[in-house]
């Protein structure tokens, strides 16, 4: 196993979300090795190889290390993110969670066919959480679902920009315009990151980043991982491009039911801005998406169609089972967040 270089800067690092508690050994070991830059990585490979790769233990750990490539985490020193043996950690983990999603997400459909699944109205929306916030969510399950939500949507669309210096001509052009319309097309307060900070104000919520982090279930962890892990992946970028076309595909919908929600609840004005936006400005680059990023990007790179089915795939497995895990709690008066605060 590598070993952590002996001579660490002043630099503390920067002040990002806490080391939340551990759940396990996976993430009680890199959190250790996370906070002592001397402290050597051990040997996890049985430990990992034990653990369930979609459990609290795994994600939280995987968790900690992808977030050294955003924000970084209080106390934890820049320069980790490229420590050789937190590296070599990080791609364990990262094999067992791709493993075991190669095994479990359905496999062998063309892209136009997964696509047009998800452009489909379903008849059973039992297992939808927009529809249950839509017609029964009171204030407190939405503050639940936007707490957990915000791991994402804090650094909303920041995963997806490293997919564009792997991409070239219509694809990236497009790729690059989507974006900048999450960025805030040049307005700072318009940054889709900016506006869900708004509406957790409006919420009651802290929307200080990865605030909740020590309060997200393993399914609400597994769904942002996804995301870090396709795009730190050069070898793994048509399965960006299939999660980002999926998340922009289903956005308007789900966000038209969400607004209905926060209208319905009286929870602020900047609670609804923050759907009603996507509503409007996601069914644009739904288009946008599926025409000019997976269509440029198999014009040049055909061989990428079974990768981008895999993400759109992979990422409504992944959101499935976080569906599963919050209406499970809603339903039977639980709390969907669990009861370790970071």
């Amino acid at each position: 196993m590598w070993t952590t270089p002996a001579d660490p800067p002043t630099d503390p690092g920067p002040a990002g979300p806490a080391v939340p508690a551990a759940r396990g050994a996976l993430s009680r070991a890199t959190a250790d090795c996370l906070r002592d830059p001397h402290l050597p990585v051990p040997d996890l490979r049985a430990a990992t190889a034990a653990a369930d790769p979609y459990g609290d233990d795994l994600q939280l750990a995987l968790y900690l290390l992808y977030e050294l490539h955003y924000r970084g985490l209080a106390g934890v020193r820049d320069d980790r993110e490229w420590d050789p043996a937190l590296l070599a950690l990080r791609a364990l983990l990262e094999d067992r969670f791709l493993a075991a999603l190669r095994r479990d997400v359905p496999a062998g459909r063309g892209v136009d066919e997964v696509f047009a699944d998800l452009l489909a109205e379903p008849a059973d929306t039992s297992g939808s959480v927009a529809h249950y916030l839509q017609r029964q969510g009171d204030v407190e399950l939405l503050r639940e679902y936007v707490a957990l939500r915000s791991l994402y949507h804090l650094k909303e669309a920041d995963p997806h920009a490293w997919v564009l210096p792997r991409l070239s001509g219509r694809a990236k052009a497009a790729m690059a315009a989507v974006e900048y319309d999450e960025f805030g097309a040049g307005r700072a307060e318009d940054v889709h990151a900016r506006l869900f900070a708004d509406m957790m104000d409006d919420l009651g919520l802290d929307h200080t980043y990865g605030h909740y982090l020590g309060r997200a279930p393993a399914p609400a962890l597994a769904v942002v991982n996804l995301m870090s892990l396709f795009g730190l992946h050069r070898r793994l970028r048509g399965a960006l491009v299939g999660h980002f076309a999926w998340v922009e595909v289903t956005s308007s919908p789900g966000s038209r039911r969400l607004a209905q929600a926060m209208r319905r609840t009286g929870a602020g004005p900047a609670a609804q801005r923050f759907y009603d936006e996507h509503v409007e400005a996601d069914a644009v680059h739904e288009q946008v998406v599926r025409r000019d990023v997976i269509g440029g990007l198999l014009a040049d790179e055909p061989g990428l169609a079974p990768d981008v089915a895999f993400g759109a795939e992979a990422t409504t497995f992944l959101e499935d089972r976080l569906a599963e895990c919050l209406l499970d709690a809603w339903r039977n008066g639980r709390s969907a967040l669990i009861d370790r605060r970071s």
